[in-house]
């Protein structure tokens, strides 16, 4: 599940106004419990509407298996642009869900004030093991009071998550060109060349209508970045490095590929019919794919091309890197119905039919790679390749970057190890102004590097 960094800035912005000393929290208030003494749930997340769907019909199972104990679940489902917003709300009424999303750069802060209950000793208590999630997703929920990634767990993970490079076969066949390796990802230089080719006026109206690729900043750059052996950090988390010379040269290349290889729509054409848009009209033959799209892909009425999954290009390392991300289950420290909400939670990540059902195995369709990494790199890949589950062919791009190889990386971003992301923040908000041509790399490198090392120094302080 897609985790923005500004969004959860502006998440914890929220919540840490809101006063620690709420009452009712966990449930709401009096209703907490039914007549009879049984649980009642309220779930607050955000997810796309393929998604809802899934998780309603598990819920609804999980109702059934449990109604000794459980009586009404509330399952509120936002978009996740108006989830912050929302969330605060209830904290500030004090009416705080039992269960709800963190993602790993809001653990700490989120253990900090009180908001969050600890599971390790939830988990001891009911024999629910987590010895076999993938441990470096499972590792970004936990907290020791220092840094996260170590001490006790504070989340299950709804998933882990990665991208690929998704790739519109339909358009590759149309240019008589050969699909990308799964194997061995282009060069920036051979990425640059396929991308020429497949930029075109298909109507001969002497305007561009189809590019190479789209270039969404946030999901897009740190591909070069990262390949290029940079980084927006030193690995202490405690320095900017976006002047380096490394660094500065995968801006570069990035920014090329709108101004001087013109093969991604221009700044002003992406403001008027955006990447995703673009990509689900078969404008565009590269997308960056997050294993939470595929679904929506392979409904052919969303997506009515034939696709499949590669690589991102490769730059100095000669690794294709990408980012991994996931968002996690929590339960409200002041929750009256923790147990039950545990159970929830476990039936929801760490439960292998419960896994099977939002793979697609038994469910039909897949939303996400499967927390349980025997069955994911088992009997889910085999259901890939016997046609059981709807799902690219070329799956194992996505564990190549979440398990990595010597030719695949993937990371989590920076922000998940900082106590904010403004000083990020800081980064994406002129750098549309690079990609029209109006300022130079170095230029504006030179600008917003002391300014974000200033809001970093700022946030390490005040965590302090």
């Amino acid at each position: 599940m897609r985790i923005r960094n500004k969004f959860m800035a502006l998440m914890l912005t929220g919540v840490l106004a809101c006063s620690t000393a709420l009452t009712g929290c966990g449930g709401s208030g009096n209703s907490s419990k039914t007549k009879d003494g049984k649980a009642n749930l309220k779930v607050f997340v955000y997810m796309q509407d393929h998604e809802k769907a899934v998780y309603q019909k598990m819920i609804d199972e999980f109702k059934e298996a449990n109604k000794d104990t459980v009586g009404n679940i509330d399952f509120q489902v936002t978009t996740q642009d108006e989830y912050a917003t929302t969330l605060t709300g209830m904290m500030t009424s004090g009416d705080m869900p039992d269960v709800f999303y963190v993602g790993p750069d809001a653990v700490a802060d989120y253990v900090k004030n009180g908001y969050v209950a600890n599971l390790t000793p939830l988990l001891e208590e009911n024999n629910i093991s987590t010895d076999d999630m993938y441990q470096n997703v499972l590792d970004s929920y936990r907290y020791d009071g220092s840094q996260t990634g170590n001490g006790d767990l504070y989340a299950l993970p709804k998933d882990g998550s990665t991208f690929a490079y998704a790739y519109n076969k339909d358009l590759f066949d149309e240019a008589g060109l050969e699909y990308p390796d799964p194997e061995n990802p282009y060069t920036y230089e051979e990425f640059v060349e396929v991308c020429q080719k497949l930029t075109k006026d298909t109507d001969g109206d002497g305007e561009i209508d189809q590019w190479g690729c789209g270039a969404a900043d946030t999901f897009m750059l740190y591909q070069y970045i990262w390949s290029n052996g940079a980084s927006f950090l030193s690995d202490d988390y405690k320095t900017v490095t976006i002047d380096t010379p490394e660094f500065k040269e995968a801006l570069q290349k990035y920014v090329d590929l709108t101004l001087k290889y013109k093969v991604t729509p221009t700044v002003e054409q992406d403001a008027s019919l955006g990447v995703y848009q673009r990509w689900l009209a078969g404008q565009e033959a590269f997308y960056a794919c997050g294993t939470w799209d595929v679904g929506a892909f392979m409904d052919k009425e969303t997506f009515p091309y034939e696709w499949d999954l590669c690589g991102f290009p490769t730059l100095s390392t000669g690794v294709s890197c990408t980012w991994n991300g996931t968002v996690g289950f929590c339960i409200s420290d002041k929750s009256e119905n923790k147990a039950e909400a545990l159970k929830l939670i476990s039936f929801l990540s760490t439960d292998l039919e419960g896994q099977k059902e939002l793979s697609g195995v038994s469910g039909g369709e897949s939303i996400q790679l499967p927390n349980i990494q025997s069955y994911a790199e088992n009997e889910f890949i085999e259901a890939v390749k016997d046609g059981t589950v709807k799902y690219p062919s070329n799956v194992d791009v996505f564990f190549n970057y979440m398990n990595g190889t010597d030719k695949f990386s993937g990371r989590m971003m920076e922000t998940t190890y900082t106590p904010n992301t403004e000083w990020l923040d800081i980064f994406w908000e002129g750098l549309a102004n690079v990609k029209k041509g109006e300022e130079s790399v170095d230029d504006y490198v030179a600008k917003l590097q002391p300014k974000m090392q200033e809001a970093l120094d700022t946030a390490w302080a005040d965590a302090e």
